[in-house]
């Protein structure tokens, strides 16, 4: 059974920075690309960033770039998202997805949300 975990999450000051992690088990993670989406209370679910574990290549929402950076571990099944300057916008619930063409749906903004294999979120609060 595909499985997700995302963890990392927690209370930091505006300025600061977290690691996020989401390990992965049930498929053949090199074959598949890995995002990082976030919700905060009221508003859609967007995407943060992704890699594609299959060449490398990245993708990172315009909002965060040059502040997050996004690395694989394929050897442990995981992905890395590292949040540096945050934000108070930057408060949200980050949800970990898998799916073959997952950087694809979002470097082209029509992510398919509802066909990805979906991690237990975990909440980064920063405040001001």
């Amino acid at each position: 059974e595909v499985q997700l975990q995302a963890s990392g999450g927690g209370l930091v000051q505006a300025g600061g920075s977290l690691r996020l992690s989401c390990t992965a088990a049930g498929f053949t993670f090199d074959d598949y690309a890995i995002g990082w989406f976030r919700q905060a209370p009221g508003k859609e679910r967007e995407g943060v960033s992704c890699i594609n574990n299959k060449d490398g290549s990245t993708y990172y929402g315009e909002s965060v770039k040059g502040r997050f950076t996004i690395s694989s571990d394929n050897a442990k099944n995981t992905v890395y998202l590292e949040m540096n300057s945050l934000k108070p916008e930057d408060t949200a619930v980050y949800y970990c997805a898998a799916d073959r063409f997952l950087c694809l749906g979002l470097r082209v903004g029509l992510p398919r949300l509802e066909s990805y294999y979906w991690g237990q979120g975990t909440q980064v609060t920063v405040s001001s």
